[in-house]
């Protein structure tokens, strides 16, 4: 099946990450300096963005195709404007949510040609499921999935292919599309931005800002081990007993630890033992997370969705359940604590 008969200018709105989307950006001629005289694309584009940081999700599918289809790379340099790694990420996988839900909606073949826009190996299934795909796209994309339902030897596999029906094909896309958007938003710094750009970006700022903001008011600056959120304590466990973490790992700890009220060499002490400890190069990170390098942004670890996504929540009790940041978390459990300590 070719992928350009499969895919319509309609769906290259609904899922403008495609590489023919693209294209048909470019074909636009589309600039960061004609952005804010294109008043539509603006503000399709700002409200993808403020959609992504209050709600998860991008917004609806607008009429105008056009529009539609240039306000997603519109709502791109809105977020690397805002140099703001929450918003990146946030953004990201609000982006693959919303493609989540619409794929779920769609027939096989719109699957298997948005599949192989990622170079997948995928065909149409047999055993009574939907599709086959190459076993190192499963593995690739299914490696923060938990449950016994995501184990590969739970899988039906034959000749190197894992068997699938479509909602496990959606999901495993969901992964796809993060990550591509992810890889989209990291770029080299762009200087200059109209100023119409830079004022909705620190507006954009703000607005998630209210979103993270509460986690860290009124935290007192006393460290109560004891009411770390699980997660956080998995994490410190590993790091303890292992002297390795993940890129996303380590940025949580450092983050959660520097919002507590541990100063930059305190952290750093954690780091010491690992084989790849470098102590300028560990400094430098942390103080960048602490807003004391760089930008100047000060870094909250993520939220628990985004913790979730890459695999790090873990143990999560009745409290997680009731939550939605570690900081949130640590703030009721640490006054509780010192309620009960007085």
């Amino acid at each position: 099946m070719q992928l350009e008969s499969a895919l319509s200018s309609e769906d290259f709105a609904k899922y403008p990450f495609l590489k023919q989307a693209s294209k048909q950006i470019e074909e636009l001629q589309f600039t960061i300096e004609t952005l804010p005289s294109e008043k539509t694309i603006f503000d399709r584009a700002q409200n993808r963005v403020e959609k992504a940081i209050f709600e998860v999700n991008t917004g609806n599918v607008v009429k105008d195709k056009r529009a539609e289809i240039s306000s997603f790379a519109a709502a791109l340099i809105l977020v690397i404007a805002t140099k703001n790694s929450w918003i990146k990420k946030r953004y990201s996988l609000s982006v693959a949510k919303t493609a989540h839900a619409q794929m779920l909606l769609e027939d096989k073949g719109k699957i298997l040609a948005i599949a192989k826009d990622f170079d997948w190996d995928i065909g149409e299934g047999v055993f009574g499921k939907d599709f086959r795909v190459r076993f190192s796209f499963y593995l690739k994309n299914a490696a923060h999935m938990h449950g016994p339902e995501w184990k590969l030897v739970n899988q039906i596999m034959d000749k190197g292919m894992v068997y699938l029906n479509k909602d496990k094909v959606v999901r495993l896309l969901q992964e796809e599309v993060k990550n591509r958007i992810e890889k989209r938003l990291d770029v080299p710094e762009i200087k200059n931005f109209p100023p119409e750009i830079t004022v909705i970006a620190e507006g954009l700022i703000k607005l998630a800002q209210e979103i993270m903001g509460e986690e860290i008011e009124d935290i007192p600056k006393e460290v109560v081990q004891t009411a770390f959120p699980p997660c956080i304590n998995a994490i410190y466990e590993a790091a303890s007993a292992t002297h390795h973490l993940s890129q996303m790992e380590r940025f949580t700890l450092t983050a959660f630890l520097l919002n507590i009220g541990l100063n930059a060499e305190k952290v750093s002490e954690i780091y010491k033992s690992f084989s790849d400890y470098n102590e300028r190069l560990t400094r430098y990170q942390i103080e960048h997370i602490a807003g004391e390098r760089g930008s100047g942004t000060h870094y909250i670890p993520p939220q628990c969705s985004i913790l979730q996504t890459h695999g790090v929540c873990k143990n999560r009790n009745e409290l997680c359940r009731r939550i939605y940041h570690p900081l949130k978390y640590y703030k009721i459990k640490q006054q509780l604590a010192l309620k009960q300590a007085q």
